[in-house]
């Protein structure tokens, strides 16, 4: 079988995972600074799905650590099916709880006084932060379901 790069297994799903990992922990970071985002619910739902994110995609990567030095991936077809399922499951997800925060901040944003500049910054960088863990999530997700069929 053909090696593709960034399926499971492989060191670019490695990079793919940890990388998810990182823009996830920014995202709940620029969040959790104020506590003011309890206020909302678009902020919450963010910060529920950065934290499903952060276990799910650190737990994937241990698995990548370890068909990288075994040099052996993991190619049976329940798990492929399992780690696929999962990935667009949250891809969905953090892309509609990014989408979410962008537009309460911008909204928040708009009407003036109800969020100060640098709080709404934070928001706005936290929103990006989930944007580019779905960009993650989404291209690790198209690999191994480009994979899928070849198990």
């Amino acid at each position: 079988m053909e090696e593709l790069p960034g399926a499971l297994g492989t060191s670019a799903s490695l990079a793919l995972r940890l990388g998810q990992a990182i823009f996830a922990v920014a995202s709940l970071l620029f969040m959790c600074l104020d506590i003011e985002f309890y206020s909302y619910t678009a902020f919450c739902f963010l910060v529920t799905i950065m934290g499903l994110v952060i276990p799910w995609s650190l737990t994937l990567a241990v698995v990548d650590v370890f068909s990288v030095f075994v040099k052996r991936p993991a190619h049976q077809p329940g798990i492929l099916t399992i780690v696929v399922i999962g990935d667009w499951v949250l891809s969905l997800l953090s892309l509609a709880a990014s989408c979410s925060t962008a537009s309460v901040t911008s909204l928040l944003l708009a009407s003036e006084g109800f969020c100060g500049n640098k709080l709404c910054t934070r928001y706005q960088l936290s929103a990006a932060m989930a944007f580019l863990s779905w960009f993650l999530l989404l291209s690790s997700s198209l690999f191994n379901l480009w994979l899928l069929p070849s198990v």
